[in-house]
């Protein structure tokens, strides 16, 4: 059983996943950030590998980016944080980003290299489930890493049930076809949300995209698994102080029922 399967086999709602950007806000922020997200009462931690050309990420994420880019983080450079990350950080980790630095990288090589390190999965938006079937379906289950697809409210019913079928680990339900970072009204999402928990897929469902404070992390939740949160993180990560305290505010607003006494 995958760190992912084994999550979701012994917690079955509420399930917070956050995103961070590699190499933000510094080249070397990477770790700490984990570390910082694991003590504090993340449930798993969804690894960004900035891309100059992010799709499907709005201008805060975007912007995280463009700044880890310039800090120098690269594929290389993020193998090279993460080689001994299993030493302190317990939670699944995923690997989030696009196919053309990942195939640049070579996809075999990248996928070798997140195995030996200890990473449990992977979401890569435009990875065509075609060219998934056919190619690099294959050579990411030949290395154990666990693949999620996203659906959104436009899916339809036929392909959702294929793309769960072809995911393992869980199903990234985009709460809407717009870019991260965006208000959403959780009372128009819950409909989208309700179906997908009608359908009784096979993969848990863990809902992304507008999930930002208390609020729409529990209205998320309460027809999913659980939720993604990564735009209003990166946003706080951005504000000073140090890293712990930030991500510790953070997590703590969403979910005050895992705050830690003080010392």
């Amino acid at each position: 059983m995958s760190r992912i399967q084994a999550l979701f086999s012994r917690k079955k709602k509420n399930i917070l996943n956050v995103y961070c950007t590699a190499g933000y806000p510094e080249l070397n922020s990477t770790l700490a950030v984990m570390k910082a997200l694991q003590d504090h009462g993340a449930d798993m931690i969804e690894l960004g590998m900035p891309y100059s050309d992010p799709l499907a990420d709005g201008p805060v994420i975007q912007a995280s980016g463009t700044r880890a880019l310039q800090n120098g983080m690269t594929i290389e450079e993020l193998f090279r944080q993460l080689s001994d990350f299993r030493k302190q950080i317990h939670l699944p980790v995923l690997l989030m980003g696009y196919m053309n630095p990942v195939l640049q990288f070579g996809f075999e090589k990248f996928c070798a290299r997140a195995h030996d390190a200890g990473i449990d999965g992977l979401i890569l938006p435009d990875l065509p489930e075609y060219e998934f079937e056919q190619e690099y379906g294959a050579i990411i289950r030949k290395y154990g890493l666990d693949i999620v697809f996203l659906v959104t409210p436009e899916t339809s019913e036929p392909r959702i049930r294929r793309l769960d079928a072809l995911s393992s680990g869980f199903l990234y339900a985009v709460s809407s076809s717009a870019t991260t970072g965006n208000d959403k009204d959780f009372n128009l999402v819950k409909n989208y949300l309700q179906k997908l928990e009608a359908m009784q897929l096979t993969n848990p469902v863990l809902v992304g995209f507008g999930v930002k404070d208390r609020q729409t992390f529990e209205a998320a939740s309460e027809h999913a698994s659980g939720a993604i949160i990564g735009t209003a993180f990166v946003r706080a990560l951005a504000e000073p102080g140090d890293i712990d305290t930030k991500t510790a505010q953070f997590l703590y607003s969403i979910r005050p029922s895992h705050r830690k006494d003080p010392a």
